[in-house]
């Protein structure tokens, strides 16, 4: 086609209308005081229509003259950084992240504002959709082109990280800050942190920092979903969706077979719940990747990671009260070798006998010990026996202790918590090991029954009473006079510290949860349910009066309540992770790890 004897298919395009003269004059000018053009710029960068040719128009010149962008063009070079580069096409792309480039190798002053504008980027924006001038939607963006975006970020991020060697200081600020509230959607909170365990692949400096971050979040969620909450939603939405299918049988007199019925939705009917779940499952895949390399265990990583974690594990999880779900992390890395699962008991067992640590935190490790041990699928039997002849090897000298203090010992749980939290763990273990009698240990238990501080009294009911139910099916302690006489009495009356009158309650610190009570949530808890041991009823036990056995969990209604305190689908992570030196895993008593 010819216009005027021109080739209008052939001829290039038109260049784009433009105002003012270029960057460097535009800067000298404003150099001099006249800011016209400088805010024309401004104007013209921020235009919500500009093209790609336009953009790289811009860059280039801003390269050429970027030693003369100092502190005071803070305005220009913020517009410059809020260009749309991300999803562009792969010119642009380049070009803007050489800008980046040289931007935070002359002008380190930018950097932290470099730093914010990749990572305002590891979240897909909000969509709103409007109907008649009303907004009706406002909901995540579904952009399939989302993984390349994020892959651009984390591009860019390493340019940034290689040119400035301090970046990881700088950054870690900011990833904190910029982590959405926990309120916000599944997908929002999947995508963050996501992109934030990425960057633990190419700056793995700062990778404890970034777990610590996101296990504070998620425990967030996890104490403000309590177990019963949880349950409760999920009753009722099994209970709405029979009614539902009741109404439309009878609408249309139909009988469906239910083995060709889709199967029930893995999405968690408590909204917290749903957006915890995604998070483990996200964490979880991260940890396998970490771990496994070509469908193999890589030692040296692992530990690492394992290190990471159970840092993160002394200073956040264990003191949390009532977390449900996020301690499952370690439980699923342990795993992967008996040696994790060991160590992870060792240091438990360390806490626990240290007399410099709180009371609160060797209390929490007895509990987690217990759990550990009786939950534990992967944990055998030779280990869990290992542990109880420490546990109560320790029982008995700590009872010794006070037989040889001339005093008479009580029943006193703030003084003695502890030696009560050490007993519930054997007792608890003993329970869901029932089925593997290992009566070398039963022989040491009647001394620890009988003795003046009365571990029975103190325990929780539940446990007490299926603990004395085996151990007199095996008959080697009767405990059934002991908890007669203890139902007598009342647990020693601790005065409430909150104020006012002083009301007097009867409370018992070791009426706490197990750590690792059954897992709730659907899609992670897959990874779960293979490595988990559920309570298996009892056969030719007879239990005390009025007790009962729950099918699915002895200990069901004896949980106290949580109180709170205050997507992109998990895939594989770059498997070229740096291998770190080996600093060696916690020795445990029984085995070297590793």
């Amino acid at each position: 086609m010819e216009i005027d004897g021109l080739d209008f298919m052939n001829s290039p395009p038109v260049k784009t209308v433009r105002f003012g003269g270029s960057v460097a004059e535009t800067l000298a000018k404003y150099k001099q005081g006249d800011s016209s053009d400088y805010e024309l710029l401004k104007h013209q960068l921020a235009d919500p229509e500009i093209k790609d040719a336009q953009i790289i128009s811009w860059l280039q010149e801003f390269r050429s003259c970027v030693t003369q962008l100092n502190k005071d063009h803070e305005q220009l070079i913020y517009t410059v950084l809020r260009l749309p580069w991300v999803g562009r096409s792969q010119a642009v792309v380049e070009e803007y992240m050489t800008f980046l480039s040289n931007l935070v190798s002359a002008q380190t002053v930018y950097l932290c504002a470099c730093l914010k504008m990749v990572v305002s980027h590891f979240t897909p924006k909000r969509v709103t959709i409007c109907e008649g001038g009303v907004d009706i939607s406002d909901s995540d963006d579904e952009d399939e082109n989302l993984p390349r975006n994020f892959d651009q970020c984390h591009q860019a991020l390493q340019l940034i990280a290689r040119y400035v060697p301090s970046t990881s200081r700088f950054l870690m600020p900011i990833l904190q800050e910029n982590f959405p509230f926990v309120q916000k959607s599944s997908r929002t909170l999947e995508c963050y942190v996501h992109n934030l365990l990425r960057v633990t692949v190419y700056i793995p400096s700062i990778r404890r920092d970034i777990l610590e971050v996101i296990i504070g979040k998620m425990l967030k969620l996890d104490v403000s979903a309590s177990r019963s909450d949880i349950e409760e939603a999920e009753e009722n939405t099994v209970q709405n969706q029979r009614a539902a299918e009741q109404t439309e049988e009878g609408l249309f007199d139909m009988v469906t077979d239910t083995a060709d019925q889709p199967s029930r939705t893995t999405a968690m009917a408590h909204p917290v719940a749903e957006r915890l779940d995604t998070l483990m499952a996200v964490m979880m895949a991260y940890i396998k990747d970490v771990c496994y390399v070509d469908g193999s265990l890589h030692v040296e990583r692992t530990k690492e990671l394992y290190k990471d974690l159970l840092g993160v594990f002394d200073k956040l999880i264990l003191p949390t009260h009532a977390s449900c779900h996020v301690q499952y992390t370690l439980f699923y890395l342990c795993s992967f070798r008996l040696a994790l699962a060991e160590a992870f008991l060792d240091h438990l067992w360390k806490i626990l006998q240290s007399p410099s640590q709180p009371a609160v935190l060797r209390q929490a490790a007895a509990g987690f010990l217990g759990s550990f041990l009786a939950r534990a699928k992967f944990i055998p039997l030779p280990t869990v026996r290992a542990c109880l002849d420490l546990l109560l090897s320790w029982i008995h000298r700590y009872i010794d202790s006070q037989d040889s203090s001339g005093k008479q010992a009580c029943c006193d749980i703030s003084l003695h918590g502890p030696f009560y939290s050490a007993c519930q763990a054997v007792f608890y273990t003993i329970v869901f090991r029932h089925l593997e009698p290992y009566h070398q240990i039963y022989l040491n238990l009647e001394r620890v029954v009988m003795c003046q501080l009365n571990p029975l009294k103190v325990c929780l009911p539940s446990v007490t009473s299926m603990f004395a139910a085996i151990t007199r099916k095996y008959q080697v302690v009767f405990c059934y006079t002991i908890i007669e006489r203890n139902s007598r009495h009342m647990l020693p009356v601790v005065r409430s510290s909150a104020g006012g009158d002083g009301v007097t309650t009867n409370t018992n610190p070791l009426d706490s949860f197990f750590p690792f009570d059954p897992y709730l949530l659907k899609r992670s808890g897959q990874l779960i349910e293979p490595l988990y041991q559920v309570w298996e009823e009892l056969v030719d036990v007879e239990l005390l009066p009025g007790s009962k056995e729950d099918e699915d969990d002895f200990l069901c209604g004896e949980t106290p309540q949580n109180e709170g305190i205050v997507g992109m689908t998990p895939s594989s992570y770059d498997s070229n992770l740096r291998s770190p030196s080996s600093v060696g895993s916690p020795p445990f008593t029984f085995q070297k790890p590793f």
